[in-house]
Formats: structure tokens, C-alpha cells, sequence
């Protein structure tokens, strides 16, 4: 006999959950068929029937804190097969997001972020702050040069974006914290370096989309995202460096390896953003499926590569009449990008990587943690 289990729903959870995506949540009837077909659920576990049954139940402090919620990549091929239509997958992207939430600092921004009625509120910040620099700055209206630093110096946006990447960096790092607390408690292992390591690996491969049988094209359309965001990432953080300690001036030349790799990594973006958009827009069903918490990265992301492509190609062409109000609206989106990034979906790969290493880590579960999972386990069974 399993030991008594205390179930204790929390109503409010449930309602978060269906308003974030998951409205179907409650046609799931326990069939199992989800777990039967999915490519990526462990030999020994009952994935995604249990997750959806205590998504049910409302057992927030359970589900935030189980990693095999952020191992789902939501391929479909559960949505697909469910005979009630009640979309496992994107249940389980509603608890992703509720997840953030629940971990983000300050926890109103995560709210904010997650909400469309804020979106104003959201640009209207980095809006104020480049519109003073550009007040501000001693150089504004020497248009003449066609330099981005003739209005927006650039000593004044690194300093500002290293400040910015730093208070990230930290925001980031209390949400993992309070995760990783969350994942201890459901008893799901430690983690290790080698597991650490492990996940990053195979995040950056993206094997498990390979692993799915649903649209291949999703896997093509992430990793370009990916690895043109690392290539973006490298790119700004030397040249930025560089500016700063006065060894490198921009606007670099078109020559440059610096240049060459922010071209090519900004195409790489434009490609996969433009896969994943066609790729819900061609769908129906996730079409329908997609909330605004899905729409706002990736627009954004979209609009900060235009944006910044465009504003290359009009300053090459010398058309200073919109380019510096088209650098200006790119500069609003990468703040927007960065600031909001631990509340964002952009949040998907610390979380992620962080899940899929204890995950590796969790095979030896035991204590409390353990025989609360197995009473669960048995329930689910029965």
C-alpha cells in the first residue's frame, strides 16, 4: 500500500495555466496515449500523463519544481494524437511560463512581461532612455559624419549595455538559484558539472528536436536562432570591449571578421525567426496555440535583426532622413530583448539547461522528496 498522499490543489494555479495556453488542460482523461507516443519520455516515467494530472490537480510546488517539464520541446506529436484535443503540449508550455514567473525577480516584472496589456509600459522605459542620451548627448545633430555615435555616443550605450548585461546576469541568477532549490526539494538529484556540461551540449546540437517526428523544420529554425544569437553575442561583447579600451572604432569596415560575423550571425537570426514564424502561421493548430508570452521574444528578436539590418543598409546608403530613427527603434528592442530576458521565453535555455542537468543527475531520488514521487507515481498508475 502507498502512503497517504495530502493533495492540496491550488485553484488559482489552474486558472493561470489555462489562461496562459493551456485552456484544454481539463479534457485530458488520463488515456496515456500522450506518453505512448512521445519520442523524448523516459522508459521508467509516466511523461507527460503525470504532468497533466497534476497540472489538473493544481500541485504548483510539484510541477515548477519537476524538470521533466522544460523536457518537453513541444514537437506536437502528443497534440496530434490526443483523442480529446487536449494539447499536452501546449500544457506544458503554459507551465513553463508559469514557471518563470514563479522564479523571476522581481516577481511583478515577470507578470508584466507575461501580460500584453503591459507591452506599453515595457518600451516605454528604454523609449525615455535613449531619447535622453539622444537630448543629452553633446554630439546630437552632427548628422553630417552618418555615424550611429553622432547622436547615440558610443561610450555612453557600452557603458550602458555592460550595465545592463551585469543586472541581467544577476536577475538571471537568483531565478536559477530558487530553481535549483525547487528541483532539490522534488527531490530530482544534483547537478553536477559533467551533467551541466552534458546538457549544454546537447541543447547546442539541439538533438532532441531530431528526436521528435513532428516538423523538422522547428529543429532548423531554433538552431539558427541559436547559434546566429552566440555568434551576436561574441561579436558585441569584443567589439564593445574593444571601443572601450580604445582598440577597435566603429562603425567597423564591412571587411572586418568582427563585421563579417554580425552579418552573418544577424542573417542566420533573420533565417530562423522567419522559419519559426512561417511555421505557426502555416499551422493551424499551433497557430491557435501560440500566446502572446510566445509572440513577444520572437517578434522582438525578429524586429531587433531588422532593425538592425536596416539601419546598416541606410547609413551605407547615406540616408540619414530615417536612419537614425530606425537605430533608434532597434536600440529600444535590444534593451527591450536584454532587460526582459529573464521573464521571456528567451529564459528557455538557462531553465532548460538547468532542468536537463539534474535531470541526468536524478536517477538516485530518495528521502521524502523520493516517496512523495513514488506515492504519486502509484496513484497515477491506479
Amino acid at each position: 500500500m502507498h502512503p497517504a498522499l495530502l493533495i492540496q490543489p491550488d485553484s488559482r494555479f489552474i486558472h493561470d495555466i489555462m489562461v496562459s495556453g493551456g485552456e484544454d488542460l481539463k479534457k485530458c482523461m488520463q488515456c496515456g496515449t500522450c506518453s505512448a507516443i512521445c519520442s523524448l519520455a523516459p522508459e521508467d516515467g509516466a511523461f507527460p500523463r503525470k504532468q497533466m494530472l497534476e497540472a489538473q490537480w493544481g500541485l504548483k510546488d510539484r510541477l515548477v519544481g519537476d524538470p521533466a517539464i522544460w523536457l518537453c520541446h513541444n514537437c506536437g506529436d502528443c497534440t496530434t494524437y490526443c483523442p480529446r484535443g487536449a494539447r499536452p503540449g501546449d500544457v506544458f508550455n503554459a507551465l513553463r511560463q508559469q514557471a518563470i514567473e514563479h522564479f523571476a525577480f522581481p516577481g511583478f516584472l515577470g507578470r508584466l512581461v507575461g501580460s500584453s496589456m503591459a507591452l506599453p509600459i515595457l518600451l516605454l522605459l528604454p523609449a525615455l532612455i535613449f531619447w535622453a542620451i539622444a537630448r543629452l548627448s553633446p554630439a546630437s545633430g552632427m548628422t553630417q559624419e552618418l555615424e550611429f555615435a553622432s547622436v547615440f555616443p558610443i561610450p555612453v550605450l557600452e557603458a550602458l549595455f555592460f550595465a545592463l548585461s551585469g543586472l541581467v546576469l544577476v536577475i538571471f541568477w537568483i531565478g536559477l538559484v530558487r530553481f535549483i532549490k525547487a528541483l532539490r526539494d522534488s527531490g530530482s538529484g544534483s547537478i553536477g558539472v559533467s551533467s551541466l556540461a552534458a546538457a549544454l551540449v546537447e541543447i547546442m546540437a539541439h538533438k532532441r528536436f531530431s528526436e521528435c517526428t513532428g516538423k523538422k523544420s522547428r529543429r532548423t529554425g531554433h538552431l539558427l536562432t541559436l547559434w546566429g544569437f552566440a555568434g551576436l553575442a561574441v561579436t558585441g561583447t569584443v567589439v564593445g570591449i574593444g571601443s572601450m579600451a580604445g582598440i577597435l572604432r566603429t562603425p567597423l569596415a564591412l571587411t572586418s571578421p568582427w563585421k563579417i560575423l554580425a552579418n552573418l550571425s544577424a542573417v542566420a537570426i533573420l533565417v530562423g525567426c522567419l522559419v519559426l514564424l512561417v511555421d505557426r502561421i502555416q499551422d493551424p493548430v499551433r497557430r491557435a496555440a501560440t500566446t502572446y508570452f510566445d509572440w513577444f521574444f520572437l517578434l522582438t528578436l525578429t524586429g531587433v535583426v531588422v532593425t538592425g539590418i536596416v539601419s546598416e543598409v541606410l547609413r551605407l546608403g547615406r540616408v540619414d532622413q530615417i536612419m537614425f530613427g530606425v537605430y533608434f527603434v532597434h536600440l529600444v528592442l535590444v534593451f527591450s530583448l536584454f532587460l526582459y530576458a529573464p521573464y521571456s521565453k528567451f529564459a528557455h535555455i538557462a531553465y532548460r539547461t538547468v532542468a536537463m542537468a539534474a535531470a541526468r543527475g536524478g536517477a538516485g531520488r530518495n528521502g521524502l522528496a523520493g516517496r512523495r514521487q513514488a506515492a504519486a507515481d502509484g496513484v497515477i498508475r491506479q
